[in-house]
């Protein structure tokens, strides 16, 4: 039987895993990653997105409007930064050669890893909505049951999506095996054009 004070966290776990099973650049970055340098870059950058969203859901969860309203309206700049990051992220991975970086686990390239699906998440302000809708699934209202339950279910959904990313880059790490060069070239070009998509898409959306 699980404690009633402790719901909050489990509640976060189900919206971390929500918010980040859905197939999206981050995904595909991570398995790639995984791919191509093994499972801790993948989980790192699978990491920074999860990072990234209890930011999100921890604004959503304390009720904070004047951070939820000033993302929203600051998606007409925030928005293109964030496509103009995935546009040049999807290119250096279509370039990108088998061997580059494989087996490679310094300190600097795992912060990058890190790093940059920090960036592509928290430049895509639009995520605030997807959390707001999500709470209102879970009979969940902003501020709800203070800041102890707030604190948890930020804290859970951190731990849910950080769970997802290491099953991810888990699995695609075990692939790695069967990752000829061959292979990899395909997978660094369909990843590539992809991440590049989202990327122009997000773009043409902010232009609009």
């Amino acid at each position: 039987m699980i404690p009633v004070d402790l719901w909050p966290l489990w509640k976060g776990v189900g919206i971390g895993l929500a918010v980040a099973i859905p197939v999206g650049p981050v995904g595909l970055l991570c398995i790639r990653r995984s791919l191509a340098r093994g499972w801790l870059s993948g989980f790192l950058s699978g990491l920074g997105a999860a990072v990234a969203d209890g930011f999100y859901a921890g604004a959503a969860a304390f009720g904070l409007t004047a951070i939820t309203a000033w993302l929203v309206a600051s998606q007409g700049w925030i928005a293109p930064v964030g496509g103009a990051l995935l546009l040049w992220l999807g290119w250096q991975i279509a370039r990108a050669q088998p061997g580059e970086g494989r087996g490679a686990t310094e300190t600097a390239g795992l912060t990058a890893d890190f790093a940059s699906t920090f960036a592509v998440t928290m430049t895509n302000p639009a995520t605030i909505l997807s959390f707001i809708a999500l709470f209102a699934g879970f009979g969940l209202a902003a501020g709800e049951g203070g800041y102890g339950a707030a604190t948890l279910l930020t804290l859970g959904t951190v731990l849910g999506s950080a769970l997802w990313w290491l099953i991810l880059s888990k699995t695609a790490g075990w692939a790695r095996r069967y990752a000829t060069a061959e292979r990899l070239v395909w997978v660094n070009r369909a990843a590539g054009m992809v991440i590049m998509a989202f990327g122009a898409w997000g773009l043409a959306t902010a232009i609009r």
